[in-house]
């Protein structure tokens, strides 16, 4: 069970303008994970139901390796509407599977064998799944080559500046964007210094191991101790941007787990996101040259 990574939180259907695709940040995230070779799994829970049977049989289309078990509760799903530039909007249902993780044996097991997790706010918007997600992250080993990957994802007022704290506090890895950057500084009560001094902030007040800064068309950075590193966002045709992100985060830890610097990570996660954006939904195959 080397190098396992784990994407847990929600996994669900994104109802897309074009049609139905599998979605769900942390699956999204796994997914990408395992393009690059390496063993991952996405982790949530789905209903017993048919849109269920559904997910699981597009996770198995996806060669996706996942845990999923069954609740008294319908399986996930979100309408998503684009703008004209082909950004996402979200109605993302409630009371539904993936707010109902349960903690299992199974999940304790991958706990102490994972080498790396992505996690984000929208899951933890329900006790049951904050709660599993909380004993998951405490229960991962301990090392300087783990990484927990608080990737916020702040989605339609589900978060509250507590569970942000607390996820603060686990992780040492945080993926934000400047947009979330904003609204963290204005529930945190930060001072008005610009956006590299808020990471840097951010990297001691929480002793992280990384911090890494989305700025959509304005480029990305990654912020390690005592180095930052910037990258321009190339120039693309894009159809969508639903899972660019989590391709971004997934191709990131991916390339940190095969040894590559930082840098080095940081301009195949731009690439990775790149490239997904001029597809349609989140989990697209990647070409073989962006596997190298």
């Amino acid at each position: 069970m080397k190098e396992l990574v784990i994407g847990i939180g929600e996994a669900l259907f994104d109802m897309l303008p074009e049609g139905k695709k599998l979605g769900g940040a942390p699956a999204n995230f796994a997914y990408h994970v395992s393009q690059f070779g390496i063993n991952s799994c996405a982790v949530s829970a789905i209903g017993k139901d048919e849109q269920g049977r559904e997910l699981t049989n597009e996770l198995d289309s996806h060669n996706l390796k996942y845990q999923m078990d069954e609740v008294d509760y319908p399986t996930g799903e979100v309408q998503v509407s684009l703008d004209i530039n082909g950004i996402p909007c979200y109605d993302i249902k409630e009371n539904v599977a993936w707010d109902n993780i349960p903690f299992t044996p199974v999940l304790e097991d991958l706990a102490r064998h994972c080498s790396a997790v992505c996690f984000g706010t929208l899951a933890q918007r329900s006790q049951v799944s904050r709660s599993t997600i909380h004993r998951f992250l405490d229960l991962m080993p301990d090392r300087e080559d783990t990484y927990k990957i608080f990737d916020i994802n702040l989605r339609q007022g589900f978060f509250t500046k507590e569970i942000i704290t607390d996820s603060l506090k686990r992780c040492d890895v945080l993926k934000i964007n400047d947009e979330e950057l904003i609204m963290v500084s204005r529930l945190f009560g930060y001072p008005g210094i610009d956006s590299q001094n808020k990471c840097w902030l951010l990297m001691g007040k929480y002793n992280l191991k990384m911090l890494i800064l989305t700025c959509g068309v304005n480029g990305s950075y990654v912020f390690t101790p005592g180095h930052v590193s910037f990258v321009d966002t190339p120039h693309v045709e894009v159809v969508d941007t639903v899972g660019a992100g989590d391709s971004f985060t997934g191709a990131f830890i991916a390339s940190i787990l095969k040894g590559k610097t930082p840098d080095e990570a940081h301009r195949k996660a731009v690439d990775v996101s790149a490239f997904v954006c001029t597809q349609h939904g989140a989990m697209p195959t990647l070409p073989e040259e962006y596997l190298d």
